[in-house]
């Protein structure tokens, strides 16, 4: 292939703690690729910055949906491209991603744990879904199945509603994530009905008898349209990606570095790497370092090498509040007097 680009969704260090795990990161194969570029991007540091809940997206969310073709980068239309993954037929209609998850409730705020950390199992999510569709039904909505943490809602008169990504909102305060708009409260009534329906089901309660949190809650976002699907031209590969992203991708399960060395992707593919925002939401930055280290060992050194065999390579880096990309070639690897370092890191 030509071109790769690698999105690394938190692998840009949070800016109060970026000076911390820099030091306690050894990647020198990431150092050179971030300093010997030949186009970088860094956005500029604002430690008063809080998360931008005007996008209600995870700055990776808008760039992949951006790079598929799907938006100008300003939304995140998935529901329709994920469902032809799926193998559903999205027809006319607007379509949400629908996650099962668990709300934590406590007397000053709302909290979404983090769906890879729920460990739904197949029966389960079906027992809950088959229970819940006819809600949906009466509601004059079409419930779909697609695996057991992604299903798909078709909600014509929720074109409006504003909702956030499922990743934007967990961990977070949901006051500010909520969907919002004029069809708000009919989202409010249908969840409130269904989490009365769930409180108790036996799905729950093996879950709960288990360790497990409850499923307590359905959370839509993503809306689209059948014409909002990839661009045949996107070729896009993942690994360690959420089901849904998975399913839009046309490779999945192969390793980056199996992707280099068979030539896979024909003139230029882009490869998301997801395995760090499991640790990042959950704010466990000494799994996020053993992360980091495994990358510059599975990632970075193999890039690094076939510089020649890809005469360009981009990393797409993020946190929460923003995103930085870094452009290299075999040409800009040869500024030897370009100390490598992980100092773009930094804020």
């Amino acid at each position: 292939m030509t071109e790769i680009t690698l999105v690394l969704p938190f692998a840009l260090p949070p800016p109060e703690l970026a000076p911390d795990l820099i030091r306690a990161l050894n990647a020198p194969s990431l150092a050179a690729l971030l300093s010997r570029t030949s186009a970088h991007h860094v956005p500029k540091a604002n430690p008063a910055k809080t998360a931008d809940t005007s996008a209600r997206a995870l700055p990776h969310e808008l760039w992949l949906a951006r790079a598929l073709g799907l938006s100008d980068g300003r939304s995140v239309p998935f529901a329709a491209a994920a469902m032809r993954g799926y193998g559903l037929d999205p027809a006319d209609g607007n379509w949400f991603l629908v996650h099962p998850g668990h709300i934590e409730i406590s007397r000053t705020f709302l909290l979404m744990t983090d769906s890879r950390r729920l460990a739904l199992v197949e029966s389960h999510s079906r027992a809950l879904f088959d229970s819940a569709r006819p809600y949906f039904d009466d509601s004059g909505h079409t419930l779909l199945y697609g695996d057991a943490t992604t299903w798909f809602l078709r909600a014509d008169a929720w074109g409006a509603l504003d909702t956030a990504s499922l990743d934007a909102a967990t961990g977070m305060n949901l006051t500010d994530w909520l969907p919002l708009g004029e069809r708000a409260g009919d989202y409010r009534k249908l969840q409130n009905e269904v989490q009365m329906l769930w409180h108790g089901h036996p799905a729950n309660v093996e879950r709960e008898a288990r360790g497990f949190s409850a499923i307590n809650t359905f959370w839509p976002w993503g809306a689209a349209g059948a014409l909002d699907v990839a661009s045949p031209a996107s070729n896009l590969a993942c690994a360690d990606a959420p089901p849904w992203l998975s399913a839009i991708a046309q490779q999945h399960g192969v390793s980056f570095a199996d992707l280099l060395a068979g030539g896979r992707g024909g003139v230029s593919c882009v490869f998301c790497d997801a395995s760090l925002m499991e640790a990042a939401l959950a704010t466990d930055w000494a799994l996020w370092l053993q992360h980091m280290q495994r990358l510059e060992q599975t990632t970075f050194t193999p890039l690094l090498g076939t510089l020649g065999g890809v005469s360009k390579a981009r990393l797409v880096l993020s946190h929460r509040d923003g995103l930085a990309e870094f452009t290299t070639t075999s040409l800009a690897q040869r500024t030897f007097w370009r100390r490598p370092t992980l100092d773009r890191l930094l804020p």
